[in-house]
Order: structure tokens, then sequence, then C-alpha cells
């Protein structure tokens, strides 16, 4: 039933696990998983990777969880976090009783960092006490689905360095990527290749996890952090928290491990792996064009490509009367906005609130992730309910 390489492998990896899946592993996640972590990040970015500073953890959050609650001590500890940004960092610097310290992107240049912005949001923060410890960056972005340029994330290391900041990189969705002119490039890497001081001085954590890519396997719950330059007495009180939980679990350890040391050519699975894996790459670098081209044929709505990770971030240009009607419902704009295209079409989308916006500017986060033979029928039903909307509010013009 199951080619012979995939037997080896399962064989492979329950030897790793001697009490078998159901039994604690080490607290910092199976040593012969995070050995392949460290190869596949070596194989990377072209520099060794050191397994006894990687950590596998339940899914990306929980380790985005750990290096926080390592950082944050009061609430006059300050982390940057982009908006708009994924609501896993403003929630947990909430509950661990710090103070979100928000950069916002530049939409108007696809979502890229704009350092003078920065600057003066360090320096605001700081005129109030909060001493600013860690700076987030997520590449690819979500909700926005830009890829940074190497230039820009030259900068922002520049700039952690210069700051004295710990740098977050959240690169969760580093295979979905959905055009040629900026392909991902970790952190990591565009580190070392500076060069001393930054890369033997710098602090960065970066965060990966089997729910994106092509694997999808998000309840598996399976990720990892590697650290790099953190001081060595900073690296033990990690593992004292991270032996307070026991053990991440162990069969999202093995699909990391899966993830990470896929099928090679030569192999008995080859072909199919790498076919499977192609169509739905593919696949979704269409979606993602077919989206964004639907949005941006719509009246009073605009949408920078998607040009990674699995979101569209579409600015609604929502007419006066309608964010009138909003605020008589008791209702922001842009959630007014969501659930009246929830009540006509079914789609469910959220609302940019969600996530951080500019005042007075809307957006929506929508999924490419719907079957792409859904796609024309999905968009076409979007457009007729936004036509219409836009017509009952006065037919507000597109600037």
């Amino acid at each position: 039933m199951f080619p012979a390489d995939a037997i080896a492998r399962a064989k492979h990896y329950l030897a790793m696990a001697p009490g078998g899946l159901g039994a604690y592993s080490d607290s910092r996640g199976i040593p012969g998983i995070r050995k392949e972590v460290a190869d596949f990040i070596h194989k990377r970015d072209g520099y060794p990777s050191d397994p006894e500073l990687i950590y596998l953890t339940d899914g990306a959050s929980k380790g985005v969880m750990q290096i926080l609650n390592t950082i944050i001590r009061n609430e006059m500890d300050g982390i940057l976090v982009p908006v708009p940004q994924y609501p896993l960092y403003s929630a947990t610097i909430s509950l661990y009783g710090g103070s979100l310290v928000p950069y916002y992107l530049e939409e108007e240049a696809n979502w890229s960092l704009d350092f003078v912005n920065i600057r003066q949001t360090v320096a605001e923060a700081r005129s109030k006490g909060i001493s600013v410890r860690a700076m987030v960056m997520i590449n690819p972005g979500n909700p926005t689905g830009q890829c940074l340029s190497e230039a820009n994330i030259k900068e922002l290391l520049q700039f952690c360095y210069h700051e004295n900041l710990v740098l977050l990189a959240d690169e969760v969705y580093q295979q979905n990527i959905y055009q040629d002119e900026r392909p991902f490039i970790s952190a990591r890497k565009v580190m070392f290749d500076m060069g001393p001081p930054i890369s033997s001085e710098l602090q960065v954590v970066s965060f990966h996890t089997v729910s994106k890519g092509y694997w999808g396997e998000c309840g598996q719950r399976g990720g990892y952090f590697e650290m790099t330059n953190l001081p060595p007495k900073t690296v033990d009180e990690i593992y004292k928290v991270a032996s307070i939980a026991l053990s991440p679990n162990v069969p999202g350890q093995i699909f990391m491990g899966v993830m990470v040391n896929p099928p090679k050519p030569g192999d008995i699975s080859y072909l199919k792996f790498a076919a499977e894996s192609k169509s739905i790459h593919e696949s979704l670098r269409r979606r993602a064009r077919m989206m964004t081209d639907g949005f941006n044929s719509c009246r009073n709505v605009v949408c920078n490509f998607t040009e990674g990770a699995m979101y569209s971030f579409p600015q609604i240009r929502l007419p006066p009367r309608a964010i009138e009607a909003a605020r008589r419902a008791g209702k922001s704009a842009d959630v007014f906005y969501c659930l009246k295209l929830l009540e006509a079409t079914g789609i469910s989308t959220v609302p940019g609130s969600g996530f951080g916006q500019k005042e007075g500017v809307f957006h929506l986060r929508t999924t490419i992730l719907p079957a792409e033979e859904d796609f024309p029928a999905i968009m076409s039903s979007f457009k007729k309910f936004n036509d219409s909307f836009m017509e009952q509010y006065e037919g507000y013009s597109r600037l």
C-alpha cells in the first residue's frame, strides 16, 4: 500500500521516538528532527545552523508566544509590530502585559517598510518611557501578502542593530511566493551576507511552521524557532520556560521533519511529491492573480498584487453615506461592508480593522484558498455585490 521509502521514513522517525508517538520528547523537541531542521536552514541560507539553538513547538504561534514571554518584563516593555498585522502579536503582547508599538506599512509602496515613520514611532514610544526591546517582521506579509525586498530587509537589520532590538522574523509563508521579482530571502541569510558586526551581534529569532506552504497541515501544530546570536544565559532561560510545557506534541514534530526533509531525487516517492507540490503552488499562483485582478476590476476597490502568503487585502473606498450608515448601525464602516457582503453573497471576509489600518482607510482580508474552479463565480459574485453597494450609497467614484 505504501512505497518503500515512505515505510523507511516512518521507521526512521519511530526510531527517533523510542517511547512512541504518545511519549514525551526532549522539551526542545526530538534531537534528530532538530538536526533535520538545521540542515534545511543550512541548505536554504548557505550558512550552518546549530540544532541546539532550534526549538520545536506546537505551531509557530506557540514559539512566538514563548519568545514574547521571555522578552516582556512589564507594561513599559514595547514590541514594534507592523500594521496591518496578524493579531497573534497584539493579543500576546496584551496577555503578557507589554506595550504594542505599531509601525505602519506603506500601502502605496506595496506594503513596504518606511523607516522614517518607524524611527518616529520609536522616538515617540521612548518619550513616553517605553523601552522598545524587539521588532516583528512578517515576510511574506499577513494579511498584506507582500514580499520584502532584500534592500528593505537590509535596512531593517541595520535599524535593529543600531537601535539594539531583537528581530522576530515571522517567515511562516516562505514557500508561498507567487512572483519572480522578489523571491523569499530569509532575514538570517541577509544578516550573514552583511558580515560583522551585524552578523555576529544582532539577535534574531526566526519562526516557521507546517501550517503553510503547499503542506497546509495547520491542525498538526508543528513549528520551530531558531535563535541566532542570543546570549547563552538567555538561551538557558528559554530552555527553562520550554520545560514547563514538558514537550511539544510528537506527531507535529514528525510533520516538521517530513516538511524540511522531503523526498529527494531518486526516491521512489519523489516524482509524485514533486508533481503534487508543483501543481499546488502553480494553482495558488493563478488564484493570487485571479483574485487581485478581480478586486481591481471592481468599483472603488484597489488591491496590491498578492506576491506571497495566502491572502488578499484590498482597500475598499467607502462612500461617505456608507460610513454614516455604518455609524448609525453602531458598526465600524469595514465591519458594516463585510456583513453586507456576507448577507448578500455568503462570502466570509475579515474586516481590516481586525488587523489594524490607518484612520479613515478601510480594507478586508480574504484568502486565496477556495478551489481554483470556483474563483470566477466568487469574484463575479463579489463584483455584483460591490457595484450594487456603491450604487446604493451614491456611486462614490474611483479616486
